[in-house]
Order: C-alpha cells, then sequence, then structure tokens
C-alpha cells in the first residue's frame, strides 16, 4: 500500500509561479513511475508530466517548457514546478503512483491550483 500526500497549490496570478510535492509513504520503495494529473470541472482526468525511477520524464503538450517534474527517490518525493501559468491551468492536480509489481497506480487526494487572469 503507498499513501500519497500532495502539497503547494493555491491561487496565483497568470504568469506566476506554484511548486506541487507529493510525498509518498507506506511500501513507497516499489514505487516505478509518479505523475501528476489535473481535473478541471467538467472534465476528465490527463496527464501532466510522470517521471520514472530512472529520471526519464514525460509532459503534455500544453505544459511542455513550463512545467518540470522532478524526483528525490531518497525522499520519495515526486514535485511539480509550474512556471507562466495560464488561467486553463486551473484544476485539481492530483499524484499517482504507479507500482508495477502489483499492477496498481496509487493516487492522492489532490490539491487545488487556481490561476486568476
Amino acid at each position: 500500500q503507498v499513501h500519497l500526500v500532495e502539497s503547494g497549490g493555491g491561487l496565483v496570478q497568470a504568469g506566476g509561479s506554484l511548486r506541487l510535492s507529493c510525498a509518498a509513504s507506506g511500501t513507497a520503495f516499489n514505487i516505478n513511475t509518479m505523475g501528476w494529473y489535473r481535473q478541471a470541472p467538467g472534465k476528465q482526468r490527463d496527464l501532466v508530466a510522470r517521471i520514472t525511477s530512472g529520471g526519464s520524464t514525460n509532459y503534455a503538450d500544453s505544459v511542455k517548457g513550463r512545467f518540470t517534474i522532478s524526483r528525490d527517490n531518497a525522499k520519495n518525493t515526486v514535485y511539480l514546478q509550474m512556471n507562466s501559468l495560464k488561467p486553463e491551468d486551473t484544476a485539481v492536480y492530483y499524484c499517482a503512483a504507479d507500482v508495477e509489481s502489483v499492477g496498481m497506480r496509487y493516487w492522492g487526494k489532490g490539491t487545488l491550483v487556481t490561476v486568476s487572469s
């Protein structure tokens, strides 16, 4: 079992920055890929960025060049640095952790990011 806790959301003006953190506990040593997803009101949950245990990353086209995902394996923590934020980035951001050995994806409860115009 993996428990994920996100932090760092809040209200920011367009053009501003926020840094999200997600700390994993439990059997976190089994985690493979970690990622950030977001869900805006009335929309589906979509991938924002993900990072493997080896450090390989991929991003949604809408955030490339603005967001950076990073990971501290020693701390079982993943980060999302968000720069040049836009109102359309407003959403609840969820952390996810994949444990391939058991075929499970664990989710955090989410943190709200609101970008005002």
